[in-house]
């Protein structure tokens, strides 16, 4: 018998329907090999894909593959919120209050807390991050076609990671946010000392007084990519600014806008705490769910 698979996508990080990043969700009932997984993720043609095993751990925890249209990944943000989102509502079998997803290497535990609205907010919190090399500023600027005056020199441009990582760069102002843009020749030499191509630019000038960060997220997936939300890159911006001391109090909870470049406009909730030895990073946002279907 031809078996089909349960289809859901959702919007993660959105605040209304068609914002926020979408996310495909496939629901493995029958099982997929993981080239038919890279192969759907491709024909999907969205930044990532999830897939769920329906059938729980022996700890209660499910199964989730997450794949670029280019390749699988260990951790990324929005396809945790959005898969622990479809688990909750029409895998479990019981509406909870978290999901533990079983990812490539290591559990990760959502929460849903009650928000305004009809959409809980989902949070979850980031595995160990590692702080890595810094780049020297000139670099960085040429490599997403700035000048070197344009990045703050108050902060180092840094790499951070969990699994996947990326280069960290903040900017002085908007206006060269706006601009910028990953160029694979010009990230060449960063390619070749070892730095991955995702590159997560930020800074303090936004457009809504609300929000505390404006950022981009560039990568490469068969040529150049710019995520509309991107909750891991969110976390590495937590585990920067705990790593150099750029925080005003010990625990603080930011809001970071994203996606209004590629017209699907966002809001990434950031909590960091210091008080650990550690600090305790935790990203959340609205999941807006839009289609239900069968994938053939």
């Amino acid at each position: 018998m031809f078996v089909t698979q349960r289809f859901y996508m959702v919007d993660v990080f959105a605040e209304a329907p068609y914002t926020g990043n979408p996310l495909p969700v496939i629901v493995c009932d029958e099982g997929l090999p993981r080239d038919r997984m890279q192969r759907i993720t491709a024909e999907m043609n969205y930044s990532e894909t999830a897939f769920v095993n329906p059938v729980p751990d022996d700890d209660g925890g499910y199964t989730v593959r997450l794949f670029t249209p280019a390749r699988e990944i260990a951790f990324a943000g929005h396809p945790i919120l959005g898969a622990a989102c479809v688990i909750r509502d029409h895998v479990a079998g019981a509406r909870r209050e978290s999901v533990r997803l079983k990812l490539l290497s290591n559990a990760v535990d959502v929460t849903f807390e009650p928000s305004r609205g009809a959409v809980d907010l989902a949070w979850f919190r980031a595995p160990v991050i590692i702080a890595g090399t810094t780049v020297e500023p000139a670099a960085a600027a040429a490599a997403i076609g700035l000048s070197a005056d344009e990045i703050d020199a108050d902060s180092p441009v840094q790499l951070f990671g969990a699994g996947t990582a990326a280069l960290l760069v903040p900017l002085r102002r908007r206006e060269a946010l706006d601009r910028c843009r990953l160029d694979l020749a010009a990230f060449a030499p960063l390619a070749r000392a070892g730095f991955p191509p995702l590159v997560y630019v930020f800074c303090r000038e936004v457009e809504d007084a609300a929000n505390d960060f404006r950022v981009r997220f560039f990568f490469e997936a068969h040529g150049v990519r710019e995520d509309a939300a991107t909750g891991n890159g969110a976390a590495f911006l937590g585990a920067y600014l705990a790593t150099h001391r750029l925080l005003e109090s010990e625990a603080t909870t930011l809001r970071i806008e994203q996606g209004h470049a590629v017209r699907r406009p966002s809001l990434v909730m950031l909590r960091v705490s210091q008080a650990a030895p550690t600090a305790e990073i935790d990203v959340g946002g609205r999941v807006v769910p839009i289609i239900e279907g069968r994938l053939l």
